[in-house]
């Protein structure tokens, strides 16, 4: 049933509302367990997550929350609304606090102040279709972290539909979040797993 949205038919697909994307999964359609996100209307699979992949995501989660205290809500791999047909599950995001603490609805593209992607097997995916999308819906910042290659890539300034400001950290250095005026500390990025925690 998932389809990937970078095809060549000349067909145009029916695309999926997310209403109906969570009815699918609710009568049985979507497995409990499948790995799936619904962008621009088509349900896409989404690869199984790798020790690396997921060790990294963690040791994000970890500076983040350490930088941003309460200023900030860190979320790991959950839905953003985007549009009634867009609901991508970005690898973390960085949001503004909220009275209903995100129980009452998904948090919007309003709602962040950061998204991050980690690829390792998905880059040219998250680069092409992931990045373009999140700036046509005006997410404010997006890190794309490759951990096969060790890159950092940052993009800002959404406008058009693009991002305006693209940025390639290598290495990784401490990095400043506009939007809260922060600094997150990335030097071991790439090396954090001789790290001592204390």
């Amino acid at each position: 049933m998932a389809t990937n949205p970078v095809s060549n038919n000349k067909h145009s697909p029916y695309r999926f509302s997310v209403e109906q994307y969570y009815r699918m999964a609710e009568v049985g359609l979507l497995a409990p367990d499948a790995r799936t996100e619904l962008i621009e209307g088509e349900i896409c699979d989404m690869p199984p997550i790798g020790c690396r992949h997921a060790a990294t995501v963690s040791w994000l989660h970890r500076q983040l929350v350490k930088a941003v205290g309460d200023r900030a809500v860190v979320f790991e791999q959950s839905p953003l609304r985007l549009s009634r047909h867009t609901e991508p599950q970005p690898d973390l995001m960085l949001l503004r606090p909220r009275r209903d603490r995100y129980c009452e609805a998904h948090p919007t593209a309003r709602d962040t102040l950061l998204v991050i992607e980690v690829s390792d097997s998905t880059w040219l995916y998250d680069r092409e279709v992931k990045m373009p999308l999140y700036a046509a819906y005006g997410v404010r910042e997006a890190w794309l972290v490759d951990v096969g290659v060790k890159t950092l890539n940052c993009y800002g300034a959404p406008h058009g539909g693009a991002f305006v400001e693209q940025e390639l950290i290598q290495p990784p250095r401490p990095l400043v979040v506009p939007s809260l005026d922060i600094h997150i500390d990335l030097t071991r990025l790439f090396n954090f797993g001789d790290y001592s925690i204390s």
